[in-house]
């Protein structure tokens, strides 16, 4: 029998340790101040923040400290949304119904009753057919808006990308030497609102001229789209509800 006993193995940056059945993950962050616990609602999962590696033991007890916090918080964050035949998905702010009435997907405007989502399974209902109906219309609209902005800032319209980043609804990419601009959308920004989303799609474009949050880069976004404070609201207070549709590629 040793007579020493081996020390827990040490922590590191970007381990994941579990606490009451809640994921958490260990990161460290020189820009942080103190250890910090913080719930990723996308994700369905936490991070403890360290300010060096030092500390990343200190940052994972204190998350255990936390265990009712977190167990409430887990709970209080939706879960993926189960789709069944008959439901309702807006696409900017159009009630589509869900008909899975084959594997082609497509969107059915119509003159009477609510809008239709075709093709979306073979009697039950695909998350990917879903989505994959979504993604079309979503480039669709967004390249339509992005040219109209391009063409007032009078800047050429780059080419869009979907994208479906956990933390940022758009990038842009100006132009550099030997590198085209571009631009990338979250394809989820179609579930929100269309002047929600067109707000995002202008601000990227906005980044065409202004490679910054200056003065004069929101009066390029303000030029096109009008004030964007009540839009810049809705994605703080239910950007996260976007991220409860279930979606397989």
């Amino acid at each position: 029998m040793s007579l020493f006993r081996k020390s827990a193995p040490r922590l590191t940056d970007g381990a994941w340790i579990e606490i009451s059945g809640v994921r958490v993950l260990l990161r460290v962050n020189p820009r942080a101040r103190r250890i910090c616990l913080r719930m990723d609602r996308l994700g369905r999962f936490a991070i403890a923040v360290a300010p060096t590696l030092r500390l990343l033991d200190q940052a994972a007890a204190f998350a255990r400290s936390r265990e009712a916090w977190l167990r409430s918080r887990i709970a209080a964050v939706a879960a993926p949304a189960a789709l069944a035949p008959g439901d309702t998905v807006s696409i900017f702010g159009a009630p589509y119904t869900l008909c899975p009435d084959g594997r082609r997907p497509r969107l059915l405007p119509t003159i009477q009753g609510p809008w239709r989502l075709c093709g979306c399974g073979d009697g039950l209902v695909d998350p990917g057919l879903v989505t994959r109906a979504i993604k079309m219309e979503a480039r669709a609209v967004y390249q339509r808006q992005a040219a109209l902005h391009c063409k007032s800032l009078r800047v050429p319209t780059p080419p869009i990308a979907l994208s479906d980043a956990r933390t940022r609804w758009g990038s842009c990419s100006p132009a550099r030497e030997g590198r085209p601009a571009s631009i990338r959308l979250s394809w989820r920004l179609a579930l929100a609102p269309f002047e929600v989303a067109d707000y995002v799609v202008a601000h990227e474009c906005a980044h065409l001229r202004e490679a910054n949050h200056g003065a004069q880069f929101w009066t390029h976004v303000r030029s096109l789209v009008g004030d964007p404070s009540p839009h810049r609201r809705w994605l703080r207070d239910h950007g996260a509800s976007l991220h409860a549709l279930a979606a397989r590629p």
